[in-house]
């Protein structure tokens, strides 16, 4: 058909002096031509893309609400048949977004590139990422999530045993905060890492599983695909790491020798005696209390989760109702940890916790309903695949910014009720707390993140070796003599949060600036540390609009630089707590 109109343009052309201006006429006639079979394609394709998502919500948004409560239940309770349940559902959840027609038409809707709404096209990449990781044989990701489900039964159901008594691990940090015993503080540390040996074969297991869908999806290792897919570049990522590592690396050395010096007059013993149980926590990921602050004594007669809740509602981010919705305090059987849980996206956000009235449940407890208020208050008008944090270390951002709270001076008074003489004197000992608590967690999680970036690179290397390399390197703590364990299988989140533990640090370092931002912008103080926000809703007002309704609207550094006129940057980290 067009080959003919040009023939009979050609023809007129020899015949007609007017053929230019016929030719434009002709031009634009077939350029209107195109341009609407272009739009009503688009528009079709449009259409198209809103039934998927339409029919895909019908399916997946009953699944998602059971699983997590489902999940919740499990939590709690600890039983089999939960966690069998818990399994049942993520099978069906992985059949569902498996589906290879379901993906093909993802890529297509991806590839004509007719998807031009804003809101639209976020969720189809969204939502092409998340079909992505399942494009593998359903029969290997079932195994998967069957194998993980049962690691995390025996991690759940695991009791430290000691002459005979199972200790929670409440019970485990007491004793490891407070015994000057080295024996003792020997025995127990020992005790908590038999979970290791549990559970070491079945996480190389699967770990070589997760690689081998990895491969299957066309990328080098599963550490790699959970970055990619998470929309982090690994490059980027490392780079970061190293950063962060000559930031803080002679600040900490000179930390860790006054750690050492504190730690030699209470245990009576020498230097190169000192081993890993003795730094008061399993992993020497918080800082332990050598400074003359003594922070539980002011949280040891108070209500926790009353505290909590004032907290939050003076800044404008109430959360009695999820308060009534969330289990705080330690039962029989019931996970030891601590986590926030969004049941549907429509407003049921609960609280997990193992609640004891000293500072590191009152930091957890600020640090959990930090998650909560993120989740409370993202836009339920978005589209329901959007309804998520910008990103996991956005929601940790949040988490930490208010769970640092529970060691800083002016919160204390604030909240608590402390005279400003007793203020005075525990300040500047409360913000050196703080200062060491930043450098001791950032030195843990470059050995998370490295030890887990090289265990999926290789997992038949000798992970016993590697794990106490890069503790040693690291956080300078010595391995113990002639110790061959799978100590590195003791941390639950290697098995049951895989490739999640640099999201801690990065939600610190966007913490920091987050508070410049409200320190510079909100309060207009020159004072980044002694703050506490207490009844200050234009805080909570902030976090709503900038950070929390946007969920997943927009790619992670993008929201940041909307919210703070920078992106992401770990100068005000370092201004908080290095320089």
């Amino acid at each position: 058909m067009l080959f003919l109109l040009i023939q009979k343009l050609n023809t007129l052309h020899m015949k007609n002096k007017f053929f230019p201006l016929l030719l434009l006429t002709t031009a634009i006639f077939l350029s209107l031509l195109i341009f609407s079979c272009s739009s009503k394609k688009n528009e079709q394709m449009n259409n198209e893309f809103k039934e998927f998502v339409k029919n895909w919500e019908i399916n997946y948004i009953p699944l998602f609400k059971e699983l997590n409560i489902t999940y919740w239940d499990a939590s709690i309770s600890g039983k089999k048949e939960d966690f069998d349940k818990v399994l049942e559902l993520q099978n069906k959840i992985t059949t569902l977004l498996s589906n290879k027609e379901s993906f093909d038409k993802l890529k297509r809707f991806k590839e004509s590139g007719a998807i031009k709404d804003e809101l639209d096209k976020r969720q189809l990449e969204v939502l092409y990422l998340l079909f992505l990781s399942n494009q593998v044989d359903t029969s290997l990701l079932n195994a998967v999530n069957k194998l993980q489900n049962e690691i995390e039964q025996k991690y759940t159901n695991f009791r430290a045993e000691v002459n005979g008594k199972q200790l929670t691990d409440n019970e485990i940090e007491e004793v490891l905060s407070t015994s000057t015993n080295s024996l003792d503080l020997q025995t127990v540390w020992e005790a908590h890492k038999k979970i290791g040996t549990i559970v070491a074969d079945d996480i190389k297991q699967l770990v070589k599983m997760r690689n081998e869908i990895a491969r299957k999806l066309g990328f080098n290792n599963f550490h790699e695909m959970s970055l990619k897919l998470k929309e982090q570049d690994p490059n980027d990522i490392l780079k970061l790491f190293d950063e962060l590592d000559a930031l803080t690396k002679d600040a900490f050395a000179k930390e860790k020798e006054n750690i050492d010096d504190y730690f030699t007059k209470r245990y009576k013993i020498p230097k190169d005696k000192l081993m890993p149980w003795h730094y008061q926590n399993r992993f020497f990921q918080e800082a332990p209390k050598i400074y003359e602050v003594d922070l539980d004594i002011y949280y040891k007669d108070k209500d926790l989760v009353k505290l909590t809740a004032e907290y939050y509602a003076g800044i404008g981010l109430p959360v009695d109702d999820i308060i009534a919705n969330s289990d705080l305090y330690e039962k029989p059987g019931k996970n030891q940890h601590a986590y926030c849980i969004d049941i549907d996206n429509e407003g049921d956000v609960r609280v997990l916790c193992n609640i004891k009235p000293n500072e590191k449940w009152m930091n957890t407890m600020l640090h959990e309903y930090g998650h909560a208020v993120y989740d409370k208050f993202i836009d339920r008008q978005l589209p329901f695949s959007l309804r998520e944090p910008a990103h996991t270390f956005t929601t940790e951002a949040i988490a930490q910014l208010f769970g640092r709270m529970a060691t800083n001076a002016n919160w204390i008074k604030d909240m608590v009720g402390i005279s400003d003489e007793k203020y005075n004197e525990i300040k500047d000992n409360c913000y050196k707390s703080l200062r060491l608590h930043q450098l001791v967690f950032s030195r843990w999680s470059q050995v998370m993140y490295r030890f887990e970036k090289s265990m999926y690179e290789n997992p038949d290397q000798d992970l016993n070796k590697l794990w106490w390399d890069l503790v040693e390197r690291y956080q300078m703590i010595k391995k113990p003599e002639g110790r061959n364990q799978p100590d590195w299988a003791s941390k639950i989140h290697i098995a049951t949060v895989p490739c999640y533990y640099h999201n801690y640090l990065l939600g610190e370092i966007l913490a920091s600036q987050l508070q410049n931002y409200i320190v510079s912008n909100i309060l207009k103080s020159n004072d980044l540390i002694n703050q506490s926000f207490k009844n200050n809703a234009e805080v909570g007002k902030y976090l709503r609009e900038k950070i929390f309704a946007p969920g997943l609207k927009f790619f992670w550094n993008d929201m940041i630089e909307k919210a703070t006129g920078e992106k992401l940057t770990p100068k005000y980290y370092a201004k908080m707590f290095i320089n």
